[in-house]
């Protein structure tokens, strides 16, 4: 017997809404980890830290920050907007508030790998921090 009363869209309609929060918190914590763990940094940064690593931090503690935000709007905006008339739109906005948080954790990666990397190889650790990423860039492209 088939079920014609709507129950198959509602199964579909409550996957899709979990996994894009599942999504969210996943890309939350580990932005959160990597958040506190810069927090740390900053604050228990020795004195002789170079100027350039101190305003390195900042600039990455502060771009995490907008990451995490961005990642819990999904959250946000589904107990906002619950129950939705338009799943569709949501799973657009949700998807675009994710993506939008990738660049400011790149940035992050980046600026906390130079700020590892310079306390061996100096202000040469902006060019070698970038290996990683150049090397990640050009297996995506590479991909079939």
């Amino acid at each position: 017997m088939g079920r014609n009363d709507g129950a198959g869209d509602s199964d579909r309609l409550l996957k899709d809404y979990d996994s894009i929060i599942r999504e969210s918190s996943l890309l939350t914590t580990f932005s959160g980890f990597l958040f506190g763990f810069l927090l740390n940094i900053s604050v228990t940064a020795p004195e002789e830290l170079a100027l350039v690593n101190r305003i390195t931090l900042l600039v990455a503690t502060t771009s995490i920050t907008v990451a995490i935000s961005l990642f819990v709007l999904p959250v946000i905006y589904h107990h906002l907007q619950y129950p939705y008339s338009d799943l569709e739109k949501f799973k657009r906005r949700a998807h675009r508030f994710m993506m939008f948080g990738f660049v400011p954790v790149g940035v992050t990666l980046y600026l906390s790998l130079e700020v590892a990397i310079s306390l061996l190889a100096g202000n040469l650790a902006f060019v070698i921090a970038a290996v990683p990423f150049v090397f990640v860039y050009i297996l995506f492209l590479k991909r079939k």
